[in-house]
């Protein structure tokens, strides 16, 4: 699955009436706990990185991580979750 700007997932929001969680992430546990519960939720979601955590750690580090969440969690990171 092919990570989208957020202009488009706030267009596919917006149109299906549901919202985007943000995340900041700092560390693999981090990253994987929330990917995961996305995944079961079939929720979309952003993950972010704060400043802090850009001046402690690598940011190549940080970006890999996240390409490494979205490889393994594939299609449903993005999916909107049924209405209710």
């Amino acid at each position: 699955m092919p990570l989208v700007t957020t202009t488009e997932m706030f267009k596919k929001a917006y149109a299906g009436g549901y919202a985007i969680g943000a995340f900041n992430v700092n560390n693999m546990e981090i990253i994987q706990g929330i990917v995961e519960a996305a995944t079961e939720e079939q929720a979309p979601l952003i993950l972010q990185v704060s400043s802090g955590a850009r001046k402690y750690a690598n940011t190549t580090y940080l970006t890999k991580m996240v390409e490494a969440a979205v490889e393994t969690r594939s299609s449903h990171l993005l999916a909107p979750r049924p209405r209710r």
